[in-house]
């Protein structure tokens, strides 16, 4: 398979490239920041920018501490000026959420590192990018990025307190990231994941036993290739074989998009930290959504 196939199939936001941004507004709302210091990267020669949500009442309630959402493609989460094709809207999500259901979480955006995008997000050699990084870029979170992190800002560090998410390539890097890491993530917002090109994540998560005790949204559009969805619900088989705390959301007619993942991660979030069970279908561990199309 040629590199731009394998690509391809990846999603159209696997080829973003950094200086191929369209000249737009900002949409950021005024608690996203990008932070000026630059991380080094142990063991992969670079180093990564950070972008940083706060919640609306970290200024004023100096003694609250919050839940963290690590995710990736921080270009993409908070500004249309600088994503690919859209932004995800995290921070206009989250502000809402806090009006509407309490809920306040920080958000840490890991930039992707365009042209070494695909390789840090994969774990496994595929035909077309036969040097992976994946391995140390899940270690680079959870070892600088998070003690950084938790340094800094008044956050709640524990495993049940820290997600990790993204789409496509970052969904699968992150579904590695909590059986990699078990102590420290122990929530995975899994949007489109690439598990086509993860075939050893379905051996890993069948036994190791951090599939039990991670709590897992999987999601994936049911107008999206089959590349893309049949693997996904072979997962949801397999975490439902084992009585794991996860959910399956296919969305009918969503395509491998910025504008579908940007409506999927309201409801992800409600059902990753149980705000609202009882108007959440599947809510429970082991449940599939019943918004599920076969």
């Amino acid at each position: 398979m040629k590199r731009r196939r394998v690509l391809d199939i990846a999603g159209a936001s696997a080829l973003w490239p950094l200086g191929a941004v369209a000249q737009r507004a900002s949409t950021a709302q005024a608690n996203v920041q990008v932070l000026a210091e630059r991380l080094a990267m142990p063991g992969l020669n670079r180093e990564r920018g950070l972008r940083l949500y706060l919640p609306p009442s970290y200024a004023t309630q100096p003694a609250r501490r919050y839940p963290v959402i690590y995710l990736h493609d921080a270009q993409n989460l908070f500004d249309d000026a600088t994503s690919f094709i859209g932004e995800w809207g995290v921070d206009e999500t989250l502000n809402a959420l806090a009006r509407s259901h309490g809920f306040e979480a920080i958000v840490v955006g890991i930039d992707h590192g365009g042209d070494t995008r695909v390789a840090e997000m994969l774990a496994w050699p595929i035909a077309g990018v036969p040097r992976v990084e994946g391995d140390a870029y899940i270690d680079f979170i959870a070892r600088t990025v998070k003690p950084w992190i938790d340094a800094r800002y008044r956050t709640r560090p524990e495993v049940g307190q820290t997600a990790i998410g993204g789409a496509s390539v970052g969904a699968s890097i992150s579904h590695s990231a909590v059986l990699r890491h078990p102590a420290v993530f122990g929530k995975a917002l899994l949007f489109s994941p690439s598990y086509w090109a993860a075939e050893p994540l379905f051996e890993q998560a069948g036994t190791q036993s951090a599939a039990h005790k991670a709590r897992i949204y999987l999601y994936v559009g049911s107008g999206e290739v089959p590349q893309m969805t049949e693997p996904t619900q072979r997962m949801a088989a397999l975490l439902q074989s084992q009585g794991a705390a996860y959910t399956l959301h296919i969305e009918p007619g969503a395509r491998h998009t910025e504008a579908a993942w940007r409506a999927a991660f309201g409801p992800a979030v409600i059902w990753l930290f149980e705000l609202s069970a009882r108007s959440q279908p599947g809510a429970g561990p082991g449940c599939v959504s019943n918004s599920r199309h076969d």
